[in-house]
């Protein structure tokens, strides 16, 4: 079993409840670890052996691209869609945070962070 990062992914997205975050948009950052049984690959050193880590942000920056209000929703389809398309995966953990959220003060991010597993 082996564990695949993919840290500080970086998106200007329009995700938001107030209309301007709709609008305006703002930096987005992605941190998502996967589990998946590695060791076929470990030993071929073929990319058809483990989960390709390019398909996944390429899943990831779709997700992304489509307009939500809640961090919730975003991070469901981001974990769906994951799902679906590698079924090797036996678990995810994804990390959505909002660079300085409209709050009426200084804050650097908002964060959801959630958990699946087979």
């Amino acid at each position: 079993m082996g564990q695949i990062l993919l840290e500080g992914m970086e998106f200007f997205s329009f995700h938001g409840c107030f209309k301007e975050e709709q609008i305006i948009g703002t930096k987005f950052i992605v941190d998502l670890s996967i589990d998946a049984d590695t060791e076929k690959a470990e030993a071929s050193d073929h990319l058809r052996d483990t989960v390709d880590y390019v398909s996944l942000y390429r899943c990831v920056k779709k997700e992304m691209e489509q307009k939500s209000y809640l961090l919730e929703h975003v991070v469901r389809r981001i974990m769906v869609a994951i799902q679906n398309e590698f079924p090797a995966i036996s678990s995810i953990e994804l990390k959505l945070a909002k660079i300085n959220p409209p709050m009426g003060g200084k804050m650097l991010q908002v964060s959801y962070k959630t958990k699946w597993k087979k």
